[in-house]
């Protein structure tokens, strides 16, 4: 799931643009795009005056100036992870980049960088979470204890017609992870500093069936994280603003299975046509859109459509991506997918099976770390620079960990197109792709070192996290009082 071009529309809250600069916060909130409605941005109004109020007490922007200011210590640990992707990581992420492996199918990738953990002292425990393409992975020696960094990567490639790319750059992910995390856990230890560094390897982040992080955070394997951080390819080097969202909107992952009878198409009345339920399916859809509000966005494609032109179909089927900026009135769309399939069924003499096979929903961005990294990423030699924060989103894609952990994506420009295309791939092995991968990393180490080393920087992120967790549930009562479903009458 892309981290830019999933969507144009923005996520359910906002919350709290920044100033562009370190000179301090707006004065008010300013209203995201997916505010559009009079009835969204009222129902969020009281949160985000608290939310306001929590962020004013913080200073960021303060914060940030101390943290970023001159500090030889913390640029050799930036300097190492530069290092160490110049002098192999690099290497190991072209290899990966050219040798493409979708999600759950990532063994040849998982290997690769688990070796290269094992080199630097990481005991890895492959199999993790209940997936044999998971793997978890924790520096040996040193004090240990507190704090616990977490480093996400990501090695799954997206699914093509023309086979599998890595249009999403994820090829990059583990060696810019391992670069980060190999770096500060050798100050820890050169230092006799307390904190312990571990790397997750994360599968299949493309797939929603299931969702691999839900399950790995439902199985524990996140438990006891001080902070996580990730990277992931982008056109720009951004940030997001703190508050409630996702990258990629509020998913229900859905198929949509259809049974009906075989016959010979000569004789078609003998058979239930499956193939016409599921187009019927998405002539439904069609039709109740302008009942549903614009922010919505249902996508699918028939994955089954039949076996023989002469054969009446008696089974298809069709995938569906069914998004809203909100899990709130994402429930309305969902029901009326639901609803379009079995009217589909109904209207073809066919029966349907439903079955919900994954769910995306939104995260939890904190300033504390997001603006933070963007001084580094900037510090660091960044491209493309976006100054105004975008919009709120947690630091990986899911919304299960990003909800219970506090994290940060590193975004800076590594491509010059777009998310999902053969172009992004090419980007991988050039320049351009390379350059911004080592500004990843070095901005991930700079991190990691001032969370390791800074007491109350640490107490800031968790009063932050812990400040905009409480508001969460608050924001979606108020939505539920908005969204209000039609009553309608029965007939006369």
């Amino acid at each position: 799931m892309t981290r830019r071009l999933c969507d144009t529309i923005f996520g359910p809250v906002n919350r709290l643009i920044m100033a562009a600069a370190l000179g301090g916060w707006l004065a008010s909130p300013v209203p995201a795009l997916a505010q559009e409605t009079p009835t969204e941005r009222e129902a969020a109004k009281d949160v985000l005056q608290k939310m306001d109020a929590l962020e004013q007490s913080l200073d960021v922007p303060s914060m940030v100036a101390r943290l970023s200011a001159t500090s030889p210590r913390r640029d050799a640990v930036a300097a190492r992870a530069k290092q160490l992707l110049e002098t192999e990581l690099l290497a190991l992420s072209d290899d990966i980049c050219t040798h493409p492996e979708v999600g759950y199918k990532e063994t040849r990738s998982v290997q690769k960088l688990a070796e290269v953990l094992k080199k630097y002292n990481f005991g890895v425990e492959v199999g993790v979470g209940g997936f044999d393409t998971a793997f978890l992975a924790r520096r040996k020696g040193g004090r240990g204890g507190r704090p616990h960094m977490g480093v996400i990567v990501e090695y799954d490639a997206l699914r093509g017609t023309n086979g599998a790319f890595h249009g999403d750059q994820h090829c990059s992910q583990g060696p810019i992870g391992i670069a980060a995390a190999v770096a500060i856990a050798e100050f820890l230890e050169k230092e006799g500093l307390p904190g312990t560094v571990t790397v997750f390897g994360t599968p299949a982040e493309e797939l929603l069936e299931p969702s691999a992080k839900t399950t790995m955070h439902r199985n524990h394997v996140f438990d006891g994280m001080d902070v996580i951080v990730r990277s992931h390819a982008s056109t720009n080097t951004s940030r997001p603003a703190p508050g409630f969202g996702t990258c990629c909107l509020n998913i229900d992952g859905v198929k949509y299975t259809f049974s009906g009878a075989p016959a010979h198409q000569m004789t078609a009345w003998n058979g239930r046509n499956a193939l016409t339920a599921v187009m019927t399916l998405f002539d439904n859809i069609d039709s109740v859109r302008a009942n549903m509000r614009p922010e919505a966005r249902i996508q699918g494609i028939i994955t089954e459509g039949g076996a023989a032109p002469n054969v009446v179909p008696d089974r298809t089927q069709a995938d569906f991506y069914i998004r809203y900026p909100d899990e709130v009135y994402l429930k309305q769309v969902r029901e009326f997918v639901d609803n379009a399939a079995k009217a589909a069924a109904l209207a073809t003499g066919t029966k349907v099976k439903i079955d919900n096979y994954g769910s995306n929903r939104d995260g939890i961005s904190v300033a504390t770390l997001a603006e933070l990294a963007f001084t580094y990423m900037k510090h660091y030699g960044a491209g493309k620079v976006q100054d105004t924060p975008g919009k709120p989103q947690g630091f990986e894609e899911s919304g299960s960990v990003s909800r219970d952990i506090p994290g940060i994506g590193f975004a800076a420009y590594t491509s010059d197109w777009p998310n999902h295309t053969y172009e992004m791939d090419q980007d991988n092995l050039k320049p351009v792709g390379h350059n911004g991968f080592k500004v990843q990393a070095r901005a991930m180490a700079a991190l990691l070192h001032d969370f390791a080393t800074d007491a109350a920087y640490r107490a800031a992120v968790e009063k932050e996290f812990g400040g905009i967790k409480a508001l969460f549930g608050e924001y979606l009562q108020a939505l539920e009082k908005v969204y209000q479903v039609p009553n309608v009458p029965d007939p006369k």
